[in-house]
């Protein structure tokens, strides 16, 4: 017999996406394995039976003191994993909204003052309470939106210094917040600004200072670099992740977002964790993603809050074999919180199906972050990280644009959604 704190009953459609921790590519991107008529279990924050409610009914028991939920036919999926944000910034760019609107270019809103630049001299100026206060209101509307895993970059203080008190942040964040955080190093977002030789000072400071000090102090999972013309070339990026790698952490790139740079060549050829954004990437380099292995994490509300006219290429990497993830691109130009509103933009725009897109929320985002055997899958022995939506099937979240769960569980509690 099976001992619960908490039994959700009358589960209409469950997405379990329970599996392997591999991702799902090619014919399998959209395998949700799925239940209908379903219950879980839950015990000690973690499920303890995902099955048929008729046969929870004769294993499963509830203890004194817990709680038997029907929920009335509503759906459910796995906590969304948000797999690329750059949560911890200070200030906004809400002025540059309207430059968007009049159709300058990413090139000259940075020549006005704007930009990347302008968040990086925020973020300077803030202290951490006040970035650590800004990141838990951003964390608790993620949280009510079903988010519970989420990857965190740092970026925005370019100094080894800043990046090192960026990540150091994400723990606390982490305890405070609930949710499962797992910490990126950025430090090679953009070149500080400086004199000249400053690009090349920076680049041996990454690579001789600062990643040996996150190795050493277990600061990052991952080591990230922005690969794009006026950020840094193939051959830097080359090598601030030749030697992340050398120290354990994984690596990640930027690439293809603004023009075609080679750096989704570059991840096959170090079989990255993976590669982001890819907004340009030619057929033959999604191949090559594809034969790697390497998961393309797609941020398709990232083009819409750019007004860039491009869209992420998501049907073309499902059928060129790639395992595709989702990821919101939370940050001042392109402030998203909503997961349900990714999914319904990768499935609008990027042209997955909604059974893929939901796949690649959860157990293909959870593999792009490190997380794959914890988080994005309902499965026995896991975690208790789920989304309640009062819809009919699970493909009615993106379909619904706008879709906001009626609950959600972290480790088996309740996050207050009022």
């Amino acid at each position: 017999m099976i001992r619960a704190d908490l039994l959700l009953d009358g589960i209409g459609d469950l997405a379990t996406v329970s599996g392997p921790p591999s991702p799902r590519a090619g014919d399998r991107a959209g395998e949700l394995g799925r239940i209908e008529d379903a219950a879980i279990a839950i015990s000690d924050g973690r499920f303890a039976y995902v099955g048929r409610s008729r046969r929870a009914r004769r294993e499963v028991r509830v203890r004194p003191g817990g709680r038997t939920i029907d929920l009335g036919g509503a759906s459910v999926v796995p906590g969304f994993v948000d797999a690329h944000t750059h949560l911890l910034f200070g200030g906004d760019r809400s002025d540059e909204l309207i430059w968007k609107v009049e159709g300058l270019g990413y090139a000259e809103i940075v020549r006005r003052g704007g930009g990347l630049y302008s968040t990086v001299r925020a973020t300077r100026r803030a202290s951490t309470a006040a970035l650590t206060r800004a990141a838990l209101t951003r964390l608790d509307r993620m949280a009510r939106d079903g988010t519970t895993t989420a990857e965190v970059k740092s970026g925005y203080a370019l100094s080894h210094a800043g990046e090192l008190r960026l990540l150091g942040i994400v723990p606390a964040l982490s305890a405070s917040s609930g949710l499962s955080l797992v910490p990126t190093y950025l430090g090679a977002h953009a070149v500080p600004p400086g004199p000249a030789g400053t690009r090349e000072r920076y680049v041996e400071e990454i690579v001789r200072k600062t990643l040996p000090v996150i190795a050493r102090r277990h600061l990052a999972a991952f080591c990230d670099v922005f690969c794009e013309p006026d950020f840094f070339s193939v051959e830097e990026a080359r090598r601030i992740l030749s030697a992340a790698l050398s120290l354990g952490l994984g690596a990640k790139i930027h690439a293809d977002e603004f023009e075609l740079s080679g750096g989704a060549r570059l991840a096959a050829e170090l079989k990255a964790r993976s590669a982001e954004h890819l907004l340009r990437t030619p057929l033959e380099d999604r191949e090559a993603l594809g034969r790697a292995g390497v998961t393309a994490v797609l941020l398709p509300t990232t083009p819409f809050a750019s007004m860039s006219g491009t869209r992420s290429l998501g049907r073309e990497m499902v059928d060129a074999g790639v395992p595709v993830a989702l990821g919101s691109d939370l940050c001042p130009n392109s402030w998203v919180e909503s997961m349900p509103i990714v999914l319904s933009h990768a499935v609008y725009a990027a042209r997955l199906t909604p059974a893929e897109a939901i796949v690649a929320a959860t157990a293909n985002a959870a593999h792009a972050i490190g997380a794959g055997d914890r988080a994005g899958a309902i499965a026995v022995g896991r975690p208790a990280d789920l989304a309640v939506f009062d819809l009919e099937s699970v493909e009615r979240i993106p379909y619904r644009i706008g879709s906001k769960p009626v609950q959600v569980y972290r480790q088996g509690i309740a996050i207050s959604l009022s």
